[in-house]
């Protein structure tokens, strides 16, 4: 009973520290409880200032007086490192909250629209929007509409840092939530990198399978700098980001539908729907299922990371409102 009650406040601690670690902003506990809630976690302000003097004592926060607290960087380390056996398929869960956060209408097209977060150094951003005007030209996106933040402003609640722009770059998990409101069950498989040959989907060369990962396997594949983003989209050989996904076979017709629906509001992410139980680009699918291909969210800011552009990635990290993205080109 004690293990149990000392992983549980663990946990707590955990979540604290992932919030704090996504701002440079003191927070306040008021903050934090709301933000816990919006995660499914229930803790009362007085149980957050309760946990915030413990882990003050531990030297994972700073208490900056009557502004909140900041994360340390033992605080960050804790959070890298500590209950490593709870995050393995954490990926997996983060794609369900993020479907279920999405709540895009594609008929009246409006409503919350899942993101990526990318800081980029102020001094490098223009450089990073001109390697990825070729990958939003050629299509290696899901949607081109993008927000663009200064330092201090918020994108879906995550604060840009001192020296940085943000950017957020439309989500392929956009087709999990369409999806998800019609009633389409999607099973998110595998992230990997995807070979492009003769500017056509050859073959998965790398897959992470999302239920046992406890790291995003995009922020993986970007910093390892596996892609070929670039050379995809100038010369059509190359190597790029993509998610594996499958939906019952019944369901087909509906899916087809309401991602054509996604197009038409400049949401995508389809690269390719197979048939029913046939393998789609050498991944093996199930009996009674669709094999779908979904176009990697951060496959332009890989292609900035390529050019050697320096980049920090928060995949799948929060949602915007639709009617706040703007056009790449107008920026």
């Amino acid at each position: 009973m004690l293990i149990q009650q000392a992983q549980e406040v663990e946990r707590k601690v955990i979540a604290i520290l992932r919030i704090l670690s996504q701002t440079d902003e003191p927070l306040g506990a008021r903050v934090i409880s709301h933000k816990l809630k919006a995660q499914g976690i229930e803790l009362s302000e007085r149980a957050v200032r309760y946990h915030l003097k413990l882990m003050d004592e531990r030297g994972f926060t700073e208490s900056i007086g009557r502004d909140g607290r900041l994360i340390t960087q033992p605080g960050l380390e804790e959070l890298e490192s500590a209950l490593v056996s709870d995050k393995v398929g954490f990926v997996a869960s983060k794609i369900e909250l993020l479907a279920y956060q999405t709540e895009f209408d594609v008929h009246k097209r409006q409503g919350k629209v899942p993101v990526n977060i990318s800081f980029f150094p102020a001094r490098q951003f223009k450089k990073a929007m001109e390697t990825m005007k070729g990958i939003f030209e050629a299509g290696i996106c899901v949607s081109d509409l993008v927000a663009v933040a200064r330092q201090g402003e918020e994108l879906g609640g995550i604060v840009v840092p001192k020296g940085k722009i943000g950017l957020a770059t439309v989500c392929s998990i956009i087709i999990n939530g369409a999806l998800l409101r019609c009633g389409v069950p999607m099973d998110s498989r595998f992230s990997g990198i995807l070979q492009i040959k003769k500017h056509k989907p050859l073959r998965f060369v790398e897959l992470i399978q999302y239920s046992g990962s406890s790291l995003d396997p995009s922020e993986i594949y970007i910093t390892s700098k596996m892609t070929r983003v670039g050379q995809a989209a100038a010369e059509g050989e190359g190597r790029i980001l993509a998610n594996f996904r499958e939906i019952p076979a019944a369901c087909q017709p509906l899916a087809e539908k309401t991602v054509a629906q996604l197009e038409e509001a400049k949401l995508g992410g389809l690269l390719v729907m197979g048939d029913v139980s046939k393998p789609v680009c050498g991944v093996p699918v199930e009996l009674n299922k669709v094999g779908m291909i979904l176009i990697g969210g951060l496959n332009p800011v890989a292609a900035a990371v390529e050019s050697g552009v320096e980049a920090q990635n928060h995949a799948m990290s929060t949602v915007l409102e639709y009617r706040d993205l703007i056009q790449f080109w107008e920026l």
